[in-house]
């Protein structure tokens, strides 16, 4: 697995999706997979399904370390699996992430070195999707998960905000549309598209 320090580094574009691919054309995670919250504490991700089902198309715009890169995005997820393909600008797709009960499998079309596992992507949709009640038996001793109207914050046990997450009523759901991670420095904006 990659360690936490390769993952501060790696390109926005890692940070973007891309990053949900390990450097082998296929290949799966173990069927708990983890996640870094911050430099040596990891989370096990909750199990893979949420309802009612989730299935969007999202241009990600990121920054990280003075970058900003764009990758198209489709998520669908629902009561058993989570898919998230990464697709280029002209329709091409990049990579394919899924996670259901037997764990994280991942194809990708191009190979980038030092990309984080794909279980780094999916903690941040996961932490932008799923009910609090799903991260609570999941998250360390002392952090917290809360909603605070339009926003969702993720703190250590320390209290320093570690993830920031802002939403938007969309459609009659309450969709995010950023993503800021204060530990690892980098900011995510969601745009979603199709409506």
């Amino acid at each position: 697995m990659i360690k936490p320090h390769f993952w501060h580094a790696a390109t926005l574009l890692g940070v973007l999706l891309l990053t949900g691919c390990s450097r082998s054309p296929h290949s799966t995670e173990a069927s708990a997979p983890q996640a870094w919250l911050e430099p040596g504490v990891r989370v096990t991700l909750p199990a893979p399904g949420i309802t009612p089902a989730v299935n969007s198309q999202q241009l990600l715009t990121g920054s990280f370390n003075g970058q900003t890169q764009s990758l198209l995005v489709m998520l669908n997820a629902d009561a058993n699996k989570i898919t998230l393909a990464g697709l280029s600008s002209v329709g091409i797709r990049l990579f394919l992430v899924t996670y259901d009960q037997q764990g994280i499998h991942s194809e990708q079309s191009i190979v980038v070195p030092q990309l984080p596992p794909a279980s780094q992507v999916l903690a941040d949709v996961m932490l932008s999707h799923w009910p609090i009640s799903a991260w609570q038996s999941q998250l360390p001793q002392g952090w917290t998960l809360i909603d605070q109207g339009d926003k969702r914050e993720l703190r250590n046990a320390s209290g320093k905000l570690i993830t920031e997450i802002v939403y938007l009523q969309r459609k009659g759901k309450r969709e995010p549309i950023s993503i800021q991670q204060h530990v690892f420095k980098y900011h995510i904006t969601i745009q979603y598209l199709g409506d």
